[in-house]
């Protein structure tokens, strides 16, 4: 089911051979080798929008990491719509809320319940898909990571705060980010920079009252994109011949969540100044649910035929149904896709061969250029083209050679 490919030596040597600075080159190169899978994503990159970031990693004795990286077409100064991908940074941020409120009995596990104070906002008082009924920091990322869940995501938006999270971004270096509305609420400007108050709670008792929330900030994007295609449909199912406007969305280009991926899986890597905040049982929850299939989940429990494993699995398996994992591969990752973007970032691990990769692409298909329609090519042009893409860099990792071959124990789990 799968094509692997064999590359020529050449490319391996010519690339290792290259400087430390981010070479342009090679994964053109790559795609040229093979035109029957990747020619019309070459003949068309501009208007599909294709960007790619491929980073080598190489260990030392003490296996720590070092990076090389690799692109195509890439360019944060044009705009993308990052979809889901933002939610991997809100979680992070949200956990690190919590370290640095310090307060005993708050934790990742506390309930918490949201409430209301504006008049586009719900309240979670209960979350059936917890084994406990209750909802949680935990289990909302467990729900981003598994499933790629916009309430869970919206929940910890209103958690960090507007304010809170793009300051964050800028604290941890990445400048050409901003989140600043929730998803698949119909969220206004205006509405988007009130949060809800939130409470939780320890065995029953009170630990942590956060009021309701107000930004007032405006965050401008100076970037090439902003409106695109040539008509929408609006919210009342009309026609509107018009480009439609990105300037009220998130943006997360590839070399921030890249960055972002880097400081997460391999915090040892950076100073202590530049890592996350996180503790030792953060990471592992972050990494256990990142690499887990969802049928691997019993809370919530998910059903195989709707819900499939590699459901949020773009790079390397494009999402395809029905298929034998192998059991020496995880990926962990997060992807989005919206208004004909599909947006993998993601952190490749074979267990077996020892081989691991980071990768972050992004691809549009949006042939009649019209938005919000719901009529894009993700599975005849978006998947196939990760899946190929994905499978590729790993037979160019497969004919890497490595000095010392990686430790990769830390991102073993059991999924049983």
């Amino acid at each position: 089911m799968r094509n692997f490919f064999i590359f020529f030596t050449v490319f391996i040597c010519s690339a290792t051979a290259k400087s430390q600075t981010t070479d342009t080159t090679f994964i053109k190169q790559m795609m040229e080798t093979k035109p029957g899978l990747f020619a019309e994503v070459l003949n068309s990159a501009d208007h599909k929008q294709v960007q790619i970031l491929y980073t080598q990693i190489n260990r030392d004795a003490n296996n720590k990491p070092s990076f090389k990286s690799y692109s195509y077409n890439l360019n944060p100064q044009h705009y993308f719509y990052p979809a889901s991908t933002v939610k991997l940074a809100v979680a992070i941020f949200a956990l690190e809320k919590l370290n640095e409120l310090n307060i005993k009995g708050l934790n990742f596990a506390s309930t918490m319940i949201t409430d209301s104070a504006f008049v586009t906002q719900s309240k979670v008082f209960t979350d059936l898909s917890a084994k406990n009924g209750k909802p949680s920091v935990a289990q909302y990322i467990k729900k981003i990571l598994l499933v790629s869940d916009n309430d869970a995501f919206n929940r910890l938006y209103e958690f960090v705060g507007r304010a809170e999270i793009n300051q964050k971004l800028k604290e941890h270096g990445f400048i050409n980010s901003r989140i600043v509305n929730r998803l698949s609420v119909g969220d206004s400007p205006e509405s988007a920079k009130h949060t809800n108050p939130i409470r939780f709670y320890h065995c029953g008792k009170l630990v942590y009252q956060q009021p309701a929330q107000y930004d007032d900030h405006e965050y401008p994007l100076q970037l090439f994109g902003l409106k695109m295609g040539k008509g929408y449909m609006d919210r009342s199912g009309n026609l509107v011949h018009q480009p439609f406007s990105f300037e009220n969305g998130n943006n997360f280009p590839l070399t921030d969540q890249q960055l972002l991926l880097k400081k997460l899986m391999f915090p040892e890597a950076f100073a202590k100044p530049d890592q996350f905040n996180l503790r030792s049982q953060d990471y592992k929850l972050l990494y256990k649910y990142m690499g887990m299939y969802p049928p691997e989940s019993d809370y919530p429990n998910y059903d195989p035929k709707e819900i499939w494993p590699t459901y949020t699995k773009f790079i390397y398996f494009g999402s395809e149904q029905n298929i034998d994992l192998p059991k020496n591969i995880r990926i962990f990752n997060k992807c989005g896709d919206a208004y004909g973007y599909a947006i993998d970032n993601a952190y490749f691990v074979d267990f077996d061969k020892k081989i691991e990769f980071l990768v972050s692409v992004v691809i549009q298909s949006n042939n009649n250029q019209i938005y919000n329609d719901n009529n894009y090519e993700y599975d005849s042009i978006c998947f196939p083209f990760l899946k190929n893409l994905g499978q590729m860099l790993y037979n160019v990792e497969i004919n890497r050679e490595k000095t010392y071959l990686p430790n990769l124990k830390k991102f073993k789990f059991n999924y049983k």
